[in-house]
């Protein structure tokens, strides 16, 4: 084969479709390839000996360049390439994030009468990231006051804070403790952790993302996050089910939750 390159994230994970342009002296494009699902990259067309520059792309990665030498075989080995994240690093910075919930959303959706979603939001919680050198030692801690729940009904909102679900009189905070961190793909990864839901406590596993990192105009630097995760009110002791006619539940049994999460890191002062 003519050409022959593997493109990768700093952390190792294939670019998935990444473009390899290759030009030659005079800038004419002679090749052109597209990366398949493991981030390797050929093509057979034989080049013709000689320097050749060569260019790779890849939707929200920026753009990486070198210079290949195609010996008389007509074959030129790129070897890895390695692409940064456009506008951040690859990933945050070590150190302790304080969530912002001024800029941050905890919501969940249930199915209603089985047609139609009913979609809440908890309107008050704090935590904090720490993210360690070592990513798979960072650490994430989350508390939830179950009395901020909304869904915008102030009769429906009444019965969640009742003991037939949330009981938030008996079980005011929701709480969520990771223990645990594992890669998923690019910019995504698996946390362990164990949620504190009505007096219940469960391992739960949420599917998170990571959306970038950078200056606010206050000053301060903040990353932001996507997290996933389906919870079975039954797991939690939440049994409440108003059965309507043929057999269907008034509320479904299953919620989605749905995290969208800024985070500040804090400064170190100095003695």
């Amino acid at each position: 084969m003519a050409l022959h390159a593997q493109v990768r994230t700093r952390d190792g994970w294939a670019v998935q479709h990444a473009v390899v342009t290759v030009t030659d002296m005079t800038g004419a494009q002679v090749l052109r390839a597209e990366a398949d699902g493991d981030g390797v990259v050929t093509a057979d067309a034989p080049l013709a000996p000689g320097p050749y520059t060569v260019i790779v792309t890849a939707v929200g990665y920026a753009p990486a360049a070198s210079t290949a030498l195609v010996t008389a075989s007509g074959r030129a080995s790129v070897g890895t390439v390695v692409l940064a994240r456009s506008g951040g690093t690859e990933l945050p910075p070590p150190g302790v994030w304080s969530l912002d919930p001024a800029h941050s959303t905890v919501a969940a959706t249930a199915q209603h009468l089985g047609i139609s979603s009913v979609h809440g939001r908890f309107t008050e919680f704090g935590g904090r990231i720490e993210i360690a050198p070592d990513l798979g030692a960072s650490r994430v801690e989350t508390v939830i006051s179950a009395a901020s729940v909304d869904t915008g009904n102030g009769l429906r909102d009444k019965h969640l804070k009742s003991p037939d679900f949330l009981d938030v009189a008996a079980y005011p905070e929701i709480t969520y403790r990771s223990h645990g961190l594992t890669p998923a793909g690019p910019d995504r990864w698996t946390v362990h952790g164990l949620l504190t839901l009505h007096g219940v406590a469960r391992e739960v596993d949420l599917d998170l993302s990571y959306s970038g990192t950078g200056p606010d105009p206050w000053g301060g630097l903040r990353a932001a996050f996507h997290a996933t995760t389906e919870l079975r009110r039954e797991d939690f002791a939440m049994n409440y089910n108003q059965v309507v006619q043929a057999g269907i539940s008034a509320i479904g049994t299953t919620l989605k939750v749905e995290l969208d999460i800024q985070a500040v890191r804090q400064t170190v002062r100095e003695d």
